[in-house]
């Protein structure tokens, strides 16, 4: 073995050791290395906490036995003025029923009308059935026998709908009935079997105002809501 190799034989161990020193060595205390993947397993998680969304019909929210009581002239605020016609008629109607909330009520009363107003358009007797009084739906009914007989196709399609608000209440006997106002935008056509236009547009936008009237037994163990009466105002 000559000089050389001798060396180099010490040189490679002085830069093992230095190495060593450097680097450390595991001792079982070490972190866990981060895992990037953790994040999105948390996310799924998350995602899978789905919030169940309100019916499609009008109901009526769940009692709040814990609700403080409201000063009258709070009773109803963004809703009615105190003293009018229309509070007079709320209290009434929350007489009969303490858990009568307007703002819950009126939620669920846009969804209904949208629903009321495509359904009378694809002529989905099923869904009209279960939201409109017996009278309504055989007037519903008998607009949609004459379009089919005429075979006429209408398509309506929601632009907006930028206003819906109580404008009357009253109690009679067991029944509560709320009137509402409806404000929306929407485009309507009808067309004939060949494909020509009847009545509406199909680019123009109509502003349509709505005065519906809902009505519930307020001794009745079914909470929901029906459509009893409609008119629209020009």
């Amino acid at each position: 073995m000559d000089i050389y190799t001798i060396i180099f034989l010490a040189l490679a161990v002085f830069i093992f050791l230095r190495l060593r020193s450097v680097l450390g060595q595991r001792t079982g205390s070490e972190r866990p290395p981060y895992d990037r993947a953790a994040p999105n397993v948390v996310q799924r998680g998350q995602d899978n906490n789905v919030v169940p969304i309100p019916g499609s019909v009008i109901d009526q929210p769940a009692s709040a036995t814990s609700a403080e009581p409201v000063e009258p002239t709070e009773r109803w605020k963004g809703i009615a003025e105190p003293g009018t016609a229309l509070a007079q008629g709320l209290d009434a109607v929350a007489v009969q029923d303490s858990s009568f909330d307007p703002r819950h009520f009126l939620s669920g009363a846009r969804s209904a009308y949208e629903m009321i107003v495509l359904a009378f358009a694809n002529g989905d007797r099923r869904a009209l059935r279960d939201l409109l009084s017996t009278e309504v739906y055989e007037s519903f009914e008998a607009a949609i026998k004459d379009r089919e007989k005429h075979e006429q196709k209408t398509e309506t399609r929601f632009v907006s709908i930028d206003k819906a608000e109580i404008v009357s209440a009253e109690t009679r006997d067991r029944s509560t009935q709320l009137t509402v106002r409806f404000v929306s935008q929407m485009i309507s056509v009808t067309r004939d079997k060949a494909g020509t236009i009847v009545d509406g547009s199909p680019d123009k936008v109509a502003d349509i105002t709505d005065i519906w009237t809902f009505a519930r037994d307020s001794t009745s163990r079914d909470p929901n809501w029906k459509l009893v009466g409609t008119g629209s105002a020009h």
